[in-house]
């Protein structure tokens, strides 16, 4: 269906487009066919690299009449074809392009074009679909609307080197997740695509390799399947073993070993077979050379990363690997010398994409330090404390709650190797370890949770809370403090640590410390009071109770804050118990202290010492 042009067309956008863009428009309306397809051919040349000119002819709706022309049965062939040309093109430029397309609904149109008997004509709309699919603002939805396209495309693999090339491009952007691999599974793909990895179209070898990474990623059945494929006599894992080594294309040796990789976490393939021991996992290792450009440096970083996650075998041999743990601290070095002024160019891209860059290196980092003590410690080793000090802040920032890359971070083991960390004897790594450990806590599961204690221990914990460094100690105080969030988190980590952590929060009021590290410590106590069993063990600590007592009357109001938070947490009598702690703290004066406070000049302090206190009223 054809969308309609918006009429009038606003003069503040009117203003901006030429004689000539109208000009062009003008002629899709001309009654001779013969002029009209002459018109379509020159705004085919008109359009070709100028963007300007593209969104000319889009807000002077070129769109609409072009589909319309398409689908029209009194078109001629070559008329239809040049539409679909110029409809490829104008999906070429920016991505609102793209949008005014979708909004046009071009694809309903594209796909009723591939019902034609004419060759021409399906690849000119197959090449409009695989631009349009590819751009990251149409949804891959739109491919599995009508159950009958997917079986259609299917059947025109076989048409042309340029069907099979645009089809699995479009199938490899489109197949997001199970589903959709189901999808194309049930429909054939696998048998329909497999043949096309010997094609002598290198352009078709090489998008028929992107559709099996897809197909196969995490996908154990895809994955069986691929592995008994016969193809001229051959097995498909023997011929992507051929198409990952070093003589061929950097591309087509990294989608190798993608898939290879995905079809041995599937459990396709054993670990220890020779494909992945001799082949993938030294591919792999040589596109994290420096050498190579950054998105397959990223690549190679991640995939290698992937594979070798849950097997310690194969940490071992990756970390012996082409001095790979050298090579990953070169992802932190930017900027990166440059020779020529030819290099300009490529040192301006890896600036950009220089987080891509580090966040590959965290996860190689991670998965190779995973399993084995020795190679996390030749992790720590080998890489110098600057280049350490500057990855282990990136991570820092990386792990923060709301960050894309927390998940796949902590999934590759980042704890061990930050637990490492804090034991360094440069304070700078044990304020970055800390620290990042602190965000990596932060409303996190209490898996998590439990995973930083137990790799840190109780007894490295307590280290670090007498360490001399300022920094060290504050952060510590932030870890704990988010590792007692949220009550059934307190309650289970006081239930195993109570003891411990109290006998910290004890010494460090005690000390010679700063207001702000007797904040956090009391901010503490504060998290601990919340928890619904945790607040007894300070209910039962008359030292504790003596301390919040006297931070209370403290010359600091940010202290006195934070102890009448305690006490409110302690008195709150919607909980259970709550008369019994009442009553205990007003024999020991709390509620004297409240009353004064309440008259404090600190507006703050007087309204939570006023909430306070009606906790006894109510």
């Amino acid at each position: 269906m054809a969308c309609l042009l918006e009429t009038p067309i606003r003069m503040s956008v009117l203003s901006e487009v030429t004689a000539s863009s109208r000009h062009y428009v003008d002629r899709l309306f001309d009654p001779d066919p013969q002029k009209v397809l002459q018109g379509v051919i020159d705004m085919k040349n008109a359009v070709i690299g100028n963007n300007k000119q593209k969104a000319n002819l889009i807000v002077l709706g070129a769109v609409p009449r072009l589909l319309y022309l398409l689908q029209q049965e009194t078109s001629s062939t070559e008329l239809k074809t040049e539409c679909a040309v110029v409809l490829g093109s104008l999906a070429m430029g920016t991505e609102n392009n793209v949008k005014s397309l979708l909004d046009c609904h071009i694809i309903p149109a594209l796909l009723q074009g591939l019902l034609s008997p004419d060759l021409k004509f399906i690849e000119a709309c197959l090449r409009c679909l695989r631009t349009i699919f590819t751009s990251p603002v149409t949804p891959e939805e739109l491919l599995y609307t009508d159950a009958t396209v997917i079986p259609h495309l299917m059947a025109l693999l076989s048409r042309s080197r340029y069907t099979q090339e645009y089809i699995c491009q479009i199938f490899s952007h489109c197949c997001k997740g199970p589903d959709h691999q189901t999808i194309l599974f049930n429909h054939g793909a696998v048998q329909n695509i497999a043949h096309l990895l010997t094609s002598v179209s290198y352009k078709v070898r090489m998008q028929a390799l992107k559709c099996f990474s897809v197909l196969a990623f995490e996908n154990p059945q895809v994955s069986m399947t691929l592995v008994n494929v016969l193809v001229d006599g051959e097995l498909l894992p023997q011929i992507f073993v051929k198409m990952l080594q070093r003589d061929k294309p950097i591309e087509m040796q990294l989608t190798s070993a993608k898939c290879l990789t995905y079809m041995c976490r599937a459990g396709a393939i054993r670990t220890d077979d020779n494909c992945i021991v001799l082949k993938t996992l030294p591919c792999l290792v040589r596109m994290c050379s420096k050498e190579r450009l950054l998105e397959e440096r990223v690549e190679g970083a991640e995939t290698l990363a992937y594979l070798i996650e849950p097997d310690v075998e194969l940490q071992r041999i990756a970390s012996i690997t082409d001095h790979l743990i050298a090579m990953l601290a070169d992802y932190f070095k930017y900027p990166s010398s440059v020779s020529a002024i030819t290099d300009i160019k490529r040192l301006d891209h890896d600036l950009k994409h220089a987080h891509e860059l580090r966040q590959a290196a965290f996860k190689l980092y991670a998965s190779l330090g995973a399993n084995d003590e020795d190679i996390r410690k030749k992790v720590l080793q080998n890489a110098p404390d600057e280049i350490l000090v500057v990855a282990s802040s990136m991570l820092c920032n990386l792990l923060l709650e709301f960050s894309p890359s927390k998940e796949p971070i902590l999934e590759s083991g980042a704890v061990e190797l930050l637990c490492g960390l804090t034991q360094s004897e440069n304070p700078a790594l044990r304020v970055n370890g800390i620290w990042a450990l602190m965000n990596m806590a932060f409303q996190a599961e209490q898996k998590i949770k439990a995973d930083i204690l137990r790799s840190l221990s109780t007894e490295q914990l307590f280290r670090l809370l007498s360490d001399s460094d300022l920094n060290v100690l504050m952060k510590t105080l932030g870890l704990l403090r988010n590792l007692l969030s949220t009550r059934p988190h307190i309650d289970k980590i006081m239930s195993t640590h109570g003891k411990q952590i109290m006998q910290a929060v004890t010494l460090i009021l005690e000390g010679e410390h700063n207001i702000e590290v007797k904040e956090q410590t009391l901010c503490i106590l504060t998290n601990i009071a919340d928890g619904t069993t945790a607040k007894e063990l300070i209910m039962t600590n008359d030292d504790i109770l003596q301390k919040i007592k006297y931070y209370m009357g403290h010359s600091h109001v940010k202290l006195q804050l934070a102890a009448v938070f305690c006490i409110s947490n302690l008195i709150w009598n919607e909980e259970e118990g709550s008369q019994e702690r009442q009553d205990k703290l007003r024999d020991m004066g709390i509620v004297d202290i409240l009353h004064k406070l309440s008259q404090s000049p600190d507006a703050n302090l007087c309204e939570k010492a006023k909430t306070a206190l009606q906790q006894y009223l109510a």
